[in-house]
């Protein structure tokens, strides 16, 4: 770790407004009060494995009973290491057999506006179906299977399939580009891919096929490829009819029955590729059981859920999002979820509000930059949609900002929602920070306390806990079922990433900071903190700051090499509705942000735009943001770039202001 990285950070940020959950929730919440809370928090502290195995049998049916629960070998875990189980047998199976088959499933709605009722019996019998087109193409227990899809619900038939034979999934997102299909194939070894021949996106057809097309080029270890039309636009013509299958023609010929393989507890269940700092995918390793207990436990007391809720989140299954709190934590609590496939603005951006009206959703869980994209677009295209259904709002993928929390209670909520502010990360695999919506004081821009069995702190590089309300290094000390296992194929880097930080503490690479209640603020991570004048100062405050300013819709801040103070401040502003940028209005929020943190945090640029440069996920690529701020040529994977036309107008900008 570098010195300047050991340094303190800067947390001046301070957000008094407080909201407690309404006594009609109490009334009704699985964990009604901060007594509740506290003393199941105390029963997980004082004896973790304890605690764990009985939230085990709870939530999980286990095909063989475990007698071991933790096997901790620094930095490796076992858990629940001599039981057996199977991830799809819990997600679908004991719930038909409970008598449950009839409740839907999945709720799906394409962005054409073609639309699907899926019951919990229904996609039993397609997961059985698919399970047998894969042995009947070879696929075995450990046979490692790529899934590049649309949001479907094939996809999730595949997911679970693939689960269901023993056969790790490893899902790319259909943004990134065939050279990174590939280069995620291969370091898998995959032995067979998934795909469809396109979906749609703003009106538009996404060629998914083409990419695999391209990927297999220089992809050896594929033996065969099996395809779903979605679109019709794809020619079976072009085929390599020796390995290339129809999904449909596969499924036709399949019994609706598939026996469960019965899995160790830490047979792999999925690899999900992540970036990593140095540009090469890491592959997290994840197991079946203590992922799975991680899910279903987190999904049901994180979002109070109850058995006629209707429940929407709006991840990709390419993220781990979507894995978690899509797939494998819904369905293993019998939950009906909603599926949409398209681009939340398409045709007009009251998509997302006419979704919720039209089944009902009862729990909505989305990003802060949608929100603050929703923001931007308008408060008429939520007034116009009836959200009286909703109960209880999340966030999730990066830190909100307070104005943009209070916007989502106050126009989404209707001042009546909690919201569940939630961190966790790929590695961690479930959520591992969060309110309890029913016993929880809620602050906006706060993720509040950790969650039970979660041993969360803020330390400094020493691995000591830094005082209230001072930034450090958030960690977690304790192993947790739902952790990863290693970097596929390389524990060495496993090692060295989440562990030699601070010894014998998993090191998140995020910021943050803990208040005197005991809620946590995360920060931002590490790298987007800025180093100005020897003070270490949180990007996420800045830029929470300036949308703060009612003419602001959403920013990101960056740093900019400077030879006098290492680095200065450079902010890239999206304003709101019809508002211009002017210089008055430039210096108006240099002197905001000094009002609301101080002159240490004084921007040295403010530069207007029209939009970020996103994700498809809708994650702001501040990487390329910094390239820009200093003038140099953007390098790196840009894959999940959504619009290249946002950065070519930034450069464009650039090139303006230094003529």
């Amino acid at each position: 770790m570098t010195d300047s990285r050991a340094k303190t950070i800067t947390s001046v940020l301070q957000e008094e407004r407080s909201f407690l959950p309404s006594k009609e929730f109490q009334a009704r919440a699985r964990i009604s009060s901060l007594a509740q809370y506290e003393e199941l928090r105390q029963e997980a502290s004082r004896d973790p494995e304890a605690f764990w195995a009985k939230k085990a049998r709870e939530y999980l049916q286990w095909q063989k009973d475990f007698t071991q629960v933790l096997d901790w070998q620094e930095p490796h875990a076992k858990w629940f290491g001599d039981g057996q189980l199977n991830a799809s047998v819990n997600c679908l199976d004991r719930h038909v057999e409970a008598g449950r088959g009839q409740k839907t499933a999945i709720l799906w709605e394409g962005e054409p506006g073609d639309t699907r009722r899926i019951t919990y019996a229904e996609l039993l019998q397609d997961v059985c179906r698919f399970a047998n087109a894969l042995k009947e193409l070879g696929i075995r227990k450990g046979d490692r299977v790529m899934i590049y899809m649309p949001m479907v619900p094939e996809t999730v038939v595949a997911m679970l399939a693939c689960a269901r034979i023993g056969a790790p999934h490893s899902l790319v997102f259909g943004g990134f580009s065939a050279e990174a299909l590939a280069s995620r194939s291969n370091d898998a070894k995959a032995k067979l891919m998934i795909t469809a021949d396109g979906n749609y996106r703003r009106g538009s057809v996404v060629p998914l096929k083409n990419n695999v097309d391209e990927a297999l080029r220089h992809a050896p270890t594929i033996e065969n490829v099996i395809v779903l039309q979605r679109t019709g636009k794809d020619q079976q013509g072009t085929w390599n009819k020796e390995r290339e299958h129809d999904w449909h023609e596969l499924m036709q010929k399949q019994s609706d029955i598939c026996p469960p393989e019965e899995l160790d507890s830490e047979h792999p269940l999925f690899l999900l590729y992540t970036s990593g700092s140095t540009g090469q995918p890491k592959g997290i390793l994840h197991t079946t059981a203590g992922y799975l207990l991680g899910c279903a436990y987190t999904f049901a007391e994180t979002f109070d859920y109850r058995d006629d809720d209707v429940y929407w989140c709006t991840a990709d299954v390419g993220w781990v999002t979507g894995h978690s709190y899509v797939v494998y934590g819904p369905l293993a609590n019998a939950a009906t979820v909603v599926i949409y496939e398209g681009a939340p603005n398409y045709p007009d951006p009251s998509r997302f509000w006419q979704i919720i009206e039209k089944y009902k959703v009862t729990i909505f869980y989305t990003a802060p930059t949608a929100i603050r994209s929703f923001i931007k677009w308008g408060d008429e295209f939520v007034e116009k949609q009836d959200l009286s259904s909703l109960r209880l709002l999340g966030t999730v993928g990066e830190p909100i900002n307070p104005e943009a929390w209070m916007w989502y209670r106050q126009k989404i909520g209707q001042d009546r929602c909690p919201i569940v502010d939630t961190w966790w990360q790929t590695e961690t695999g479930c959520i591992m920070i969060a309110p309890f919506p029913g016993a929880t004081p809620t602050r906006p821009g706060t993720a509040t306390r950790p969650f039970f069995g979660i041993e969360a702190d803020v330390v400094d590089h020493d691995g000591n806990p830094v005082p209230d309300n001072t930034g450090g290094f958030l960690v977690i000390k304790k192993p947790w079922p739902s952790m990863l296992r290693t970097i596929y194929g390389d524990d060495e880097r496993y090692r060295k990433q989440y562990w030699s930080h601070i010894p014998g503490m998993y090191f998140t690479g995020d910021g943050a900071r803990r208040d005197e209640h005991g809620n946590f603020w995360i920060m931002g991570r590490i790298d987007d903190v800025l180093n100005v004048s020897g003070h270490r100062l949180s990007t996420m405050e800045i830029e929470s700051a300036l949308v703060s300013h009612s003419s602001v819709a959403e920013a990101a801040v960056v740093g900019r090499p400077d030879a006098i103070k290492g680095e200065s401040i450079a902010c890239f502003v999206t304003l709101e509705g019809k508002t211009q940028p002017t210089p008055e209005l430039k210096t108006e929020l240099i002197q905001h942000v000094v009002r609301h943190i101080g002159a240490l945090a004084r921007p040295d640029d403010i530069r207007f735009t029209e939009s970020l440069p996103k994700t498809r996920s809708g994650k702001i690529m501040r990487r390329l943001l910094r390239d820009i701020a200093a003038g140099r040529q953007s390098n790196g994977d840009m894959t999940t770039l959504e619009d290249f036309s946002v950065l070519e107008r930034l450069r464009h900008s650039e090139e303006q202001e230094s003529v």
